[in-house]
């Protein structure tokens, strides 16, 4: 029983890391795509386990069974010849080319589907600009999609190589600057999905998120015809509107319905929306963005967010003002 449970610790321990978190895994596909590059994984996973376990067992026969020093060699020192060229050249062989074989049929069967919808995605140092052409829709760090209809994806980059990746979703693409990627994503499911970025861009890079919501195709139509409206400024956040500007942030961001079109940092028009602040890194909440607006370098240092030096009305003004719903 001890042995057992011995052999089986490691296969349990191992297996304990594909649960985890099913809004950021490629072991929980909500897409054909993804469904095929699961597959291929676990198919991996078996197979070279399986070759582990039988590799460990002709070792451990080898030490148990081992011959004599004193007998008088009768063959080659590593075994038959036989078995060398089978064990060592042929099944290796049909392993390796039977995975290829699958890897090719997986690649192959996702080829991007032919449709009219597209948004474009730019990757900066060290978030996300997304905005979708055909419904006039500028947004930052999260996308939002009808289910099962494709959508096309034009990445790029704006400044260093960035790796767009949804692993629900898809696999990954590479963003680069002065060129323009296909990409497509075709979600099953409705749901939250997490993307991130899967190319080490700098100092920041493991706090590159992105949120995909994936919605009924009505609710994302009402979603649509709602943010493609000219957006109205509410004149009750007249003083945080002051200080938008007074305070230097139109020099960076835009907000619709306003003099400010800056797009070095995010547009920052329909943020009461969003569930993250600073590209998926912290909950969108009053405290947070205060303290985003006071001192992002400490939050997150690197990024090109100066901080703001702001009285306690000023800042709260201001926090008021970009969290007003437009």
């Amino acid at each position: 029983m001890k042995t057992s449970g011995i052999l089986l610790f490691p296969l349990a321990l191992l297996l304990s890391g594909c649960g985890g978190n099913d809004f950021q895994s490629a072991l929980h596909p909500a897409s054909e795509e993804a469904k095929s590059i699961s597959w291929l994984w676990w198919m991996m996973v078996v197979v070279y386990g399986l070759v582990f376990l039988v590799t460990l067992g002709l070792a451990g026969m080898a030490i148990l069974k081992r011959k004599s020093i004193d007998k008088a060699p009768t063959e080659a020192p590593g075994g038959p010849v036989k078995f060398v060229v089978v064990a060592g050249i042929v099944v290796p062989s049909i392993i390796l080319l039977g995975i290829l074989v699958y890897s090719l049929r997986a690649s192959s069967a996702m080829r991007a589907p032919e449709t009219e919808f597209t948004i474009e995605v730019t990757g900066h140092r060290w978030w996300w600009d997304v905005r979708y052409p055909d419904h006039g829709i500028v947004s930052a760090n999260e996308i939002r999609i009808p289910v099962g209809v494709p959508v096309r994806l034009d990445l790029s980059s704006a400044d260093v190589i960035h790796s767009f990746w949804v692993p629900n979703l898809h696999g990954k693409m590479d963003m680069m600057p002065d060129h323009v990627s296909r990409f497509w994503l075709q979600a099953e499911r409705t749901g939250l999905f997490r993307g991130a970025c899967a190319e080490f861009c700098g100092d920041q890079h493991a706090r590159m998120g992105l949120d995909v919501y994936v919605m009924p195709r009505d609710e994302f139509d009402a979603w649509a015809a709602a943010r493609g409206a000219p957006p109205a400024e509410a004149a009750a956040q007249a003083r945080g509107h002051d200080v938008f500007f007074a305070a230097g942030c139109a020099a960076c961001h835009a907000i619709g319905g306003t003099e400010a079109v800056a797009n070095v940092g995010p547009d920052l028009t329909h943020l009461a929306e969003r569930r993250h602040l600073a590209a998926a890194f912290l909950p969108n909440n009053p405290e947070n963005l205060a303290r985003w607006i006071l001192e992002p370098q400490v939050l997150k240092p690197g990024n090109l967010m100066p901080p703001s030096h702001l009285a306690p009305d000023e800042l709260q003004a201001l926090v008021d003002y970009l969290l007003t719903p437009r």
